[in-house]
């Protein structure tokens, strides 16, 4: 059990790096990225884990993933427009 947690907090981490590299405008601070991630993706493997088994990773590593991502996209923010763009409300 705790290396599946160790192994979903390096995926989280994986992903929060991909994400930061991929997006860098979009995520504003780098520490709230890079700790979201492996945080998300530890709370649901384990969700993962305790509904559907010890003996499944090809389901838990994935929900782990996508958690991760899922809670990533929560901060990123909508990207900068221009100096001269024009918003009409």
């Amino acid at each position: 059990m705790f290396l599946y947690a160790v192994a979903f907090a390096a995926l989280g981490l994986l992903v929060a790096w991909g994400a930061i590299r991929l997006f860098p405008l979009r995520l504003a601070v780098n520490a709230l990225t890079l700790s979201t991630g492996p945080v998300a993706a530890v709370i649901g493997g384990l969700v993962a884990y305790s509904i559907v088994g010890g003996h499944h990773p090809e389901a838990t590593f994935p929900a782990a993933v996508l958690t991760s991502a899922s809670l990533l996209s929560v901060l990123a923010r909508p990207p900068r427009r221009g100096r001269h763009a024009k918003v009409f409300p």
